[in-house]
């Protein structure tokens, strides 16, 4: 039997993916640890590796397929001796070029070619020869006439449980009905297409143009599987999330001090903090601190965290991902900036391992390089909070002797999930935070 090579899941939280592109055809032998397939994640595209050895049979899925489920079947591979098994449906296609009877040795199914339907046509169970699976006659239509886009594949499957594809709502290229359509709709159920619709409403916009756009020059952008979850988890967080906000001013001229004499000392090793690798410290530090904060919600336990992994928001062009920096209580300056950097850089061009941007206990979002003064952020579940950083600009200060001043001046605003944290616990967080940028030596001691 072929061996089935079904959709990874290569993050804790995939439910379906994009195959994006295959690197093998029906034909290539391939062995345990070649290369497959990049396979599109929510948050990046990954290869897919092979398992065990074999001939690739049959491709089941197309590249470019959006939204193919966990688990589903998305190849064969055949093992050695197994050429002759290449397809789901040998028996059928070798209906079509020979037209001999059934092997009288073979029973059920397997002892049935295509060619037997067609003989008991005049039987009084008509169903079986009327949709053979690789019957030439014309493919079904929908309600509007157009013609009904399905695989072979799907077809067969489809007859076998009596699904009327013309009810069936397409996921591969064009709307083409594939497998995994077809599998998850039960026999004669007309109300399969708005079952669909309801388990994946993202995807229905793409059929034809919403009638709310108005007349005017414009482009189409399909969503990407990032954008689509970025959608689902954003709205998700503020329909279920009760957000408290808090804000305080902080003033950075003893932080920036220190990082231009940090950096001084760290040219030699090719090494250059920004002012967010310092925040990501004090943030770090803070929540170490003030361990009320460094939480995670669930239905019936309050998570509790012993250290402070923060997930940075880094912006990419189709949209925010949030690699996260590990141990960064503890983690040396250096170590934040560096593994900073790599992060990011890997982040934008989609290749981080999903490990790293998942797990975080808390996280930060820098809108400062944009010149935004303020912003208030939105909590990234399962997670307790996430401080939003803005611009730092010189503005009129009271000094410590009393006296007004000039001085560099950055407003930040925290985020609180008010299930777990209440404003109390909040508010120390903030003035812990606070007094770490404004005395930083205390962070590093």
């Amino acid at each position: 039997m072929p061996i089935e090579i079904k959709m990874p899941a290569l993050s804790p939280t995939m439910e379906e993916g994009t195959l994006a592109k295959w690197l093998v055809k029906e034909g290539d032998t391939v062995k345990s640890g070649d290369i497959m397939a990049e396979i599109e994640t929510d948050k990046a595209t990954m290869e897919f590796e092979a398992v065990d050895e074999g001939t690739i049979g049959k491709i089941v899925v197309a590249e470019g397929t959006d939204g193919v489920k966990v688990g589903a079947v998305i190849a064969l591979l055949n093992a050695e001796g197994e050429e002759g098994e290449s397809t789901p449906e040998p028996a059928a296609k070798e209906s079509e070029t020979k037209p001999s009877p059934a092997d009288p040795n073979k029973t059920g199914t397997e002892a049935k070619p295509a060619d037997e339907d067609v003989r008991d046509h005049g039987k009084p169970d008509d169903a079986k020869a009327a949709a053979p699976a690789p019957s030439p006659s014309p493919a079904p239509a929908r309600k509007d006439g157009e013609r009904v886009k399905a695989s072979p594949l799907a077809r067969r499957i489809a007859a076998e449980k009596g699904v009327d594809l013309s009810a069936v709502q397409g996921s591969g290229p064009n709307g083409r009905i594939v497998r995994a359509d077809v599998e998850g709709t039960k026999p004669g159920a007309a109300a399969a297409p708005a079952a669909k619709e309801d388990a994946a409403p993202a995807v229905a916009p793409a059929a034809a143009k919403p009638a709310a756009i108005p007349d005017v020059p414009h482009e189409l952008t399909k969503l990407s599987n990032m954008r689509k979850t970025i959608a689902r988890r954003l709205t998700e967080s503020k329909q279920q999330v009760p957000h408290i906000y808090l804000t305080v001013d902080v003033r950075l001229d003893k932080l920036l001090k220190l990082r231009s004499e940090l950096n001084a000392g760290l040219e030699a090793r090719g090494v250059k903090l920004s002012v967010n690798d310092l925040l990501i410290k004090a943030l770090a530090v803070a929540l170490v601190q003030v361990p009320k904060c460094n939480v995670m919600f669930t239905p019936d336990q309050l998570v509790t965290f012993a250290r402070a992994d923060i997930s940075v928001a880094v912006s990419t062009p189709e949209g925010l991902i949030t690699p996260v920096i590990t141990e960064a209580d503890t983690a040396s300056l250096s170590s934040i900036s560096t593994r900073m950097k790599d992060l990011a850089a890997r982040a934008r061009d989609k290749k981080l391992k999903p490990e790293e941007f998942a797990g975080g206990t808390a996280s930060i979002s820098n809108m400062g390089m944009y010149g935004i003064k303020q912003f208030e952020a939105v909590i990234n579940p399962p997670q307790g909070m996430i401080l939003a950083v803005g611009a730092g600009e010189k503005r009129p200060w009271v000094m410590e002797d009393g006296a007004l001043g000039v001085a560099s001046i950055m407003s930040a605003t925290g985020s609180f999930d008010h299930r777990a944290i209440d404003g109390a616990d909040g508010a120390q967080l903030m003035k812990a935070f606070r007094e770490l940028v404004e005395n930083p030596l205390a962070m590093l001691a």
